[in-house]
């Protein structure tokens, strides 16, 4: 049995340049509900993302300053409890995710928790390629991500459905 509801599609959220936050002309996306997380909740995320080849994986919350990633995509797998995390900077939405959702930023997509429920723990994984960097929204790091945002390669599989999922359909150029 598999740990995905099959025929899933995320949500998908274009956010808007906003001065400080680049985010991504690629859409933001969201499963909702879509991993059973079952009885080892981190374990079943992991083993998710390794089968579709997103790896340098890690477990945490998400933090809690406004923050993107300028030459990396990212996938945030939630394995237990809740959050209210906004999403593509200071205009972009504040969204509640919970065990069994899965976020998908392309890289420039600001994040940053703003509530969590204090059994919050998520899985977060790369698609192959750079190390993950950490940017704070300042003019100064909005300028360098504006030149390495679109050298960032497009991954060869979604996360969670693998080389035919919506990521591959959905992220173009």
């Amino acid at each position: 049995m598999s740990a995905v509801k099959a025929g899933a599609e995320p949500l998908a959220i274009v956010f808007e340049d906003d001065g400080l936050v680049p985010n991504n002309p690629m859409p933001f996306l969201v499963y909702k509900g879509t991993v059973d997380v079952g009885k080892n909740p981190e374990a079943t995320i992991e083993q998710l993302f390794g089968k579709n080849g997103w790896g340098a994986m890690w477990r945490n919350g998400v933090y809690d300053f406004p923050h993107y990633h300028a030459t990396v995509h990212e996938v945030l797998g939630v394995a237990r409890g809740r959050a209210r995390v906004q999403f593509g900077g200071e205009h972009g939405r504040a969204l509640e995710i919970a065990a069994g959702d899965v976020a998908i930023l392309p890289a420039g997509t600001g994040h940053q928790c703003l509530s969590a429920s204090d059994d919050f723990s998520v899985v977060g994984a790369y698609p192959p390629g750079p190390s993950m960097d950490l940017q704070r929204p300042t003019p100064e790091s909005h300028a360098k991500a504006l030149k390495t945002i679109p050298l960032v390669a497009i991954p060869a599989t979604d996360p969670v459905m693998g080389k035919d999922g919506p990521l591959v359909r959905l992220w173009t150029r």
